[in-house]
């Protein structure tokens, strides 16, 4: 149910074609949640139905029209609820420390190059949210840039707090994945020893 209020977040800052959804999703909220085309779509007409936003057909030249959507007071209500409400933690599920507890079973090579692989994964994840962090300073992300232009002068300055806050977490995760996997790259030379 995340995505329904990851999409609300969106469409709370003002009314935007699904294409166009889909695409600030990805550039902002898809950091943190990632949902392809081929889920939004759905869930987006689930919400229509359910009267959390309305779709309005926007004409675009003579054969062809895009529809935009936004929250109506019952989305609006749903979200600030679902924000009020206490989280719910889902057990992890993660298969690269699954895989690292059974590296026993593999040749040293092999054990190597998943972690090896691994931190190449966290850097790339680290690179694309420190990245994020300095547009979020700097106030240059174009998803940050919009909700500002929407936001009441008083709260802009806990907008982009708050915004900095989450993408520091994501920079310490990363930070963390990176040394556990350089860890695991020591723990193998001294055991090969």
């Amino acid at each position: 149910m995340s995505l329904r209020y990851a999409l609300l977040a969106i469409l709370r800052v003002g009314p935007l074609s699904g294409y166009d959804l889909a695409k600030q999703f990805s550039q902002s909220v898809g950091h943190v949640w990632h949902a392809p085309d081929s889920q939004i779509y759905p869930e987006l007409r689930k919400m229509e139905t359910e009267g959390l936003i309305e779709g309005e057909v926007e004409e675009r030249g003579a054969r062809r029209t895009r529809r935009n959507y936004h929250v109506t007071e019952a989305g609006d209500r749903a979200f600030l609820e679902w924000m009020a409400s206490p989280m719910v933690y889902h057990r992890v599920r993660d298969p690269a420390h699954v895989r690292a507890a059974y590296l026993e079973a593999t040749t040293p090579e092999a054990a190597r190059s998943f972690l090896e692989n691994h931190i190449e994964q966290w850097q790339g994840e680290f690179d694309q949210w420190e990245s994020e962090l300095r547009r979020i300073d700097a106030i240059t992300s174009p998803m940050l840039v919009r909700r500002l232009e929407a936001t009441p002068a008083e709260d802009r300055e806990r907008t982009v707090a708050f915004k900095y806050f989450a993408y520091e977490g994501l920079v310490d995760r990363a930070r963390s994945e990176i040394a556990w996997a350089r860890r695991g790259l020591k723990l193998i030379d001294r055991l090969e020893a």
